[in-house]
């Protein structure tokens, strides 16, 4: 692993500000504030009062048999009213109601326990696998789903228990009917939240990555769903309950079980309102409406629990949490560095594309890439620009293999210069070996890379599960280390690793993509509009860091942008691409001072400057953080600059 100091101190910071970061300093860390305890949210009236009553009434079921006595014993005193030793009273054979109360409760709760897992985990089946894995399987689930949907379904509850002989119909039984026909409507909605999330970049670049498909359904697709699952477990245990009612009141219920179902029955049939005995019928109604109303309110909180944008954070610690922008933070007591040009002599090449097609095969097949012939040099950054459409990031997924039908590498050649001397054609290398390769030798920042971060997970989590998939071998606390080392050489303070993507700015989350990208020492790193949607100071910022790890790191860029003239100032070298074509492939100072081909003309022409003519590019008044050979001692942004002012 690459040692690399960390960077110098910001002027006029305090001695234990990092550098990078923004003069405001994080809020003091709560103790037990990272890790899992970060998913925890605030206390809040509702989620006390929902814990109160699901608790009370949990602990009620599973104490109070033991301590009431035997529910099915007969006395000589018929409707008792509450008082003395029976509490709630008696039933009209004597019965102690408070006995049955309990055990009617722990019936009660076993069957919708038992419903809301069965419903819950049957509509995860049917939903998240089969919109994840899509195709015939999709189509399956879906039309059995949709079948189980539109029969009713009390009726066929009704007719499912009638089937069943009274002697076999215990809790259990009546669970497993509720559970069958309760889960198809969840399993849609599950559905359609997966086939959006399986979309999403994150899911794609684990994906790429080579995750299996289960991890990918459990670690980046299932965290998303939870607040669905939890507001259906919560909707499934409810109807259970009430279901379950329902059926005892049809003489449907579980036999020679004692549940707030059968309670109610033997109250109605027991004529128990004519008589007024409301502590007969009053006491189970009561409990199912309380324990309905204590799921509701946790179900509340389950999304503050699951969405940490919903959490409510004091004004103080708004006020002193670090959250602004890379644009925000004080610029270094000295500029960028300059880095001279190199010539294609002075360079080991690292990576070579000899004649290179792309094509989409369809009805109408597209030649994306065609003819593409390439060389990076060891510790070059090279431009790719042109329109959008000319085939700039379908060349850089055919480098990186990541390609899928109906885009196709119809011919050509991609080949990695390994630091060890040994040659790899990327195009022949198998599932695994592109596993291994990929991110380790050659890494990629997306196009939008800051909203590829799963917004449920914190920076740590994502950080480390990169180094967990690719160094298995490597320590807990070695994996913490590295993270804090790559987010340090982005200019992200640390303390950022138990946050979550949505409390950082835009550019933080770039900068934690490109830390990402860093982990594991890549020779190469493709960079596909990296600065999208910043402003151009954060932009600024970032493309120093670029200079200065290109610098310090010593790998190579492939930077991709339609900004021509952002690349005359950090690029080596430029490949201007038009229709698929390279049009014109020279040094950066060749394609300012004598682009040969007419598009690149155009091209450079299309900028105005402040001040000057088209293609003057008047843009800043600092010096580029990139020196070149050949135009004098100035660099390039100064040169740029006098030449306009000249004419």
């Amino acid at each position: 692993m690459t040692n690399i100091n960390p960077p110098a101190e910001t002027a006029g910071a305090a001695p234990d500000t990092p550098a990078g970061t923004t003069g405001v300093s994080p809020a003091p860390r709560r103790p037990g504030s990272g890790g899992w305890r970060s998913l925890v949210p605030r206390w809040s009236p509702k989620l006390g009062i929902g814990l109160g009553l699901v608790g009370a009434i949990a602990l009620f079921g599973i104490l109070g048999p033991l301590l009431t006595g035997d529910p099915d014993t007969i006395r000589n005193i018929s409707m008792t009213p509450p008082g003395g030793e029976f509490w709630l009273g008696t039933t009209q054979t004597g019965q102690d109601v408070l006995a049955l109360l309990a055990h009617s409760t722990r019936g009660s709760l076993q069957i919708g326990l038992l419903v809301g897992v069965l419903a819950t985990l049957l509509s995860a089946v049917f939903g998240v696998i089969g919109g994840y894995a899509g195709g015939a399987v999709d189509e399956g689930f879906s039309l059995f789903s949709n079948v189980m949907l539109v029969i009713p379904g009390l009726p066929l509850v009704i007719v499912i228990a009638g089937f069943v002989p009274a002697e076999q119909r215990g809790w259990w039984t009546i669970a497993v009917v509720l559970a069958i026909t309760g889960w198809a409507a969840s399993a849609r909605v599950l559905r359609a939240q997966t086939l959006s999330l399986r979309n999403r970049d994150y899911v794609a670049a684990a994906k790429v990555a080579g995750e299996k498909p289960w991890r990918i359904v459990s670690v980046e697709i299932l965290p998303n769903l939870l607040p669905l699952m939890a507001s259906q477990f919560v909707f499934a245990v409810i109807l259970a309950i009430l279901s379950e009612a329902g059926l005892s009141f049809l003489g449907l219920g579980a036999s020679g079980s004692d549940t707030l179902g059968t309670m109610l029955y033997y109250a109605q049939n027991g004529f128990a309102l004519q008589r007024e005995a409301w502590w007969w019928f009053g006491p189970p109604g009561l409990i199912i409406a309380l324990f309905g109303c204590g799921l509701s309110l946790i179900n509340f909180s389950i999304d503050e629990i699951i969405n940490p944008k919903l959490r409510t954070v004091p004004a103080a610690s708004r006020r002193t949490r670090g959250g602004g922008s890379a644009g925000g933070r004080k610029t270094r007591t000295a500029a960028a560095r300059s880095v001279t040009g190199r010539e294609d002599s002075g360079r080991d090449a690292v990576l070579t594309v000899e004649n290179l097609n792309v094509a989409y095969r369809g009805e109408k097949p597209t030649h994306a890439v065609k003819d593409v012939s390439l060389t990076l040099g060891r510790g070059e950054i090279l431009g790719l620009a042109g329109e959008s459409g000319c085939g700039k990031t379908t060349l850089a997924y055919a480098i990186n293999r990541l390609h899928r039908p109906p885009a196709e590498v119809t011919s050509g050649s991609v080949v990695f210069h390994d630091r060890d001397g040994s040659d790899l054609d990327l195009l022949a290398l198998g599932k695994e070996e592109l596993r291994a390769f990929r991110w380790s030798k050659l890494s990629m920042v997306f196009q939008g890379a800051m909203n590829a971060l799963n917004p449920v997970i914190s920076i740590r989590a994502q950080l480390e599960d990169v180094l967990t998939t690719h160094r298995p071998g490597m320590s807990a606390q070695a994996r913490r280390e590295r993270c804090a080392e790559v987010l340090r050489l982005v200019g992200v303070d640390p303390r950022r690793l138990d946050s979550f993507p949505h409390e950082l700015s835009g550019g933080m989350r770039q900068r934690v993509m490109i830390a990402m990208a860093l982990l594991l020492d890549p020779q190469v790193m493709i960079m596909d509009e990296p600065t999208t949607a910043l402003d151009v100071v954060v932009q600024r910022g970032i493309l120093r860091e670029i200079l200065r790890f290109r610098d310090e790191l010593g790998f190579a860029v492939v930077f991709i942008t339609h900004d021509l003239p952002l690349l005359l100032e950090l690029s080596d070298r430029i490949a201007v691409m038009r229709d698929g074509e390279v049009v014109e492939y020279a040094t950066a100072d060749e394609i300012h001072h004598d682009p040969k081909h007419p598009y690149t003309r155009r091209l450079l022409d299309s900028f105005p400057s402040l001040t000057g003519e088209r293609g003057a590019f008047i843009r800043t008044g600092e010096s580029s953080a990139r020196e070149r050979t050949g135009t004098g001692t100035g660099t390039g942004t100064e040169t740029i600059v006098k030449e306009a002012g000249s004419r």
